[in-house]
């Protein structure tokens, strides 16, 4: 059982579960894009989106896996839209096939939820030659109007390399070290919605939002490249960790909720307005960013 119970602004709290937050929520004319809904909290929280109405398309690797999830929910809750499509984060050739089948299905995009990732794995390339969790933790989708879009990033942003993002090094093999890569992209996650949304609010008639979060500690297979801490999750995560059922709910929250509208560039943790590293919040560091994760769309 997660032990931090006391509730934040909001009203709610570390514990609160995805379900809880969206209690009473009726979403069913929105369609939402999830990246990595195949297992952990993007599973949970397409469940839940499903739960409260939402049309969910998920984005995701394996297909396989994604039927399973998909069968389940649909098992549980035989009213829930989804449908799947193939997206591999770390190709943005597959970025953009999926795009352009999501843009013929002819659904509205209202939630764009960047939740795929991946942490603190060996050093290695994506298939753009790009380091591996920058390329697949760190990605923009071009956004629709009227919704919001929901960076998943981490606590861990405040623990990227000491220059924050290493523009020149990303792909340095002989610096590399697999926790602050894993802090570089979140932090990455933090400042692309932060710079999205000063672009999106200097468009005129475009109501949309960006906004990042963490989910907090929770025990999931994104340890599974460090056999010892792996290990100690499996043993203890329970007791120190949230669960599944709460790590989702951040996302869900700023996905749905109706205190956040209008709300924009802000970063949140445990379903309440969170304080981001002063790295995360430079509009300079972001601007640079913007440009150069941009170029490396283009290359």
């Amino acid at each position: 059982m997660w032990w931090l119970g006391r509730k934040g602004p909001s009203g709610f709290s570390a514990s609160s579960t995805a379900e809880e937050v969206t209690q009473g929520i009726d979403a069913t004319d929105l369609t939402a894009i999830v990246t990595g809904a195949s297992s952990g909290i993007g599973a949970e929280t397409t469940r839940v989106l499903a739960l409260r109405g939402v049309h969910i398309v998920m984005g995701i690797r394996n297909l396989a896996a994604g039927g399973e999830i998909k069968e389940t929910i649909q098992r549980d809750n035989p009213s829930a839209k989804i449908d799947m499509m193939e997206l591999d984060l770390s190709s943005m050739e597959s970025v953009r096939k999926f795009a352009a089948q999501f843009k013929s299905c002819g659904l509205p995009l209202n939630i764009l939820v960047n939740n795929a990732g991946i942490m603190a794995t060996p050093f290695r390339l994506s298939k753009d030659n790009i380091e591996l969790q920058f390329a697949t933790n760190h990605t923009a989708i071009e956004q629709r109007k009227e919704g919001r879009i929901v960076n998943v990033s981490s606590r861990r942003h405040k623990l990227s390399y000491p220059e924050g993002i290493r523009f020149d090094k990303i792909n340095d093999e002989s610096g590399y070290n697999s926790f602050s890569a894993y802090g570089q992209s979140k932090l990455a996650n933090v400042l692309h919605a932060n710079e999205l949304a000063r672009r999106l609010k200097q468009e005129e008639g475009t109501n949309i939002t960006a906004n990042s979060i963490s989910p907090g500690p929770i025990a999931t297979s994104l340890f599974r490249h460090h056999s010892l801490i792996d290990v100690f999750v499996g043993l203890l995560g329970k007791y120190v960790m949230k669960n599944i059922q709460q790590g989702a709910a951040t996302t869900c929250y700023v996905a749905l909720h109706p205190q956040l509208k209008g709300l924009s560039g802000r970063y949140f943790a445990d379903s309440n307005l969170a304080e981001a590293s002063s790295e995360a919040v430079d509009p300079e560091l972001g601007r640079k960013l913007w440009e150069h994760s941009s170029n490396l769309v283009k290359s």
